[in-house]
């Protein structure tokens, strides 16, 4: 399944990236999907007009190696029996990744504590595997309050930034892009967020400060958590505009769970 990727969206907005983030939609009222469990967002704008898949939209199919079991991990393979939780990270950001691998690893957490751990996979993919090494997924993993090594924690890792364009950018619509001033060993990375009606998307510029205090942007990406139920259709997709807190993601989890086969609430 090949989306409408975040380039075009972004030479349709001419300067927006430059900017550093985009986002915004169209107004208008959604209907009730009859594969899902949770109502229709509170959000602008219709799912099709997005261009990563958006509430009752089929998940899309890609198959990534997953590093830290060996293995590799096709997005769909899961469905009939697990709901999942995916978002789309770099270890080195400062920014928002972190706090998004945290809310997938809180959810864990609470599923393993409340007996549902074997209900959920949580995908993480990483969009720079050149820096992003098992050991490193593994470290960010636990940083962030994960259990890298419990079966339903499946760092996706693409094995080339080109690879990981496909995957993220082209598959999902998730976009990220390197800027000029992006190196594969620079360490820190800062954020900058602002908005541009125009587009679906929601994106953030990770920077690294040099050493004269200026900021240098190192990538633009969409900041999003995808919430899929068991049948592989998308319940909720957080943006950075949308994203509550972890008890809001883990109660809308619980609802998915309790919904059975799914249909509308």
């Amino acid at each position: 399944m090949r989306r409408r990727t975040y380039l075009a969206s972004v030479s349709a907005t001419g300067a927006a990236l430059a900017a550093g983030c985009l986002n915004g939609g169209i107004l208008g009222a959604e209907a009730g999907s009859p594969d899902t469990v949770l109502g229709p967002p509170d959000r602008p704008g219709e799912s099709e007009n997005y261009a990563y898949p958006a509430y009752g939209q089929e998940l899309p199919e890609v198959t990534v190696p997953s590093p830290l079991h060996d293995r590799e991990v096709t997005t769909t393979e899961f469905e009939g029996d697990r709901h999942v939780m995916m978002t789309f990270v770099f270890t080195r950001c400062h920014g928002p990744c972190p706090r998004l691998a945290s809310r997938l690893a809180h959810v864990q957490a609470d599923a393993a504590e409340n007996g549902y751990e074997s209900e959920v996979m949580f995908m993480p993919v990483t969009f720079d595997p050149a820096y992003d090494t098992a050991e490193q997924l593994r470290t960010f993993s636990a940083e962030r309050g994960a259990d890298p090594d419990a079966e339903n924690w499946q760092f996706l890792r693409p094995e080339s930034h080109e690879a990981a364009q496909e995957v993220v950018n082209d598959t999902f619509g998730i976009g990220f892009e390197k800027t000029e001033t992006y190196t594969e060993g620079t360490e820190g990375h800062g954020s900058n967020q602002s908005t541009d009606e125009q587009t679906n998307q929601s994106t953030d510029t990770q920077s690294s400060q040099s050493g004269d205090g200026e900021m240098q942007d190192m990538f633009t990406h969409v900041t999003l958590i995808i919430l899929a139920n068991k049948d592989g259709y998308v319940e909720r997709a957080y943006s950075s505009q949308t994203m509550p807190g972890v008890s809001t993601i883990i109660d809308d989890l619980e609802t998915v769970r309790e919904g059975g086969d799914g249909g509308f609430l």
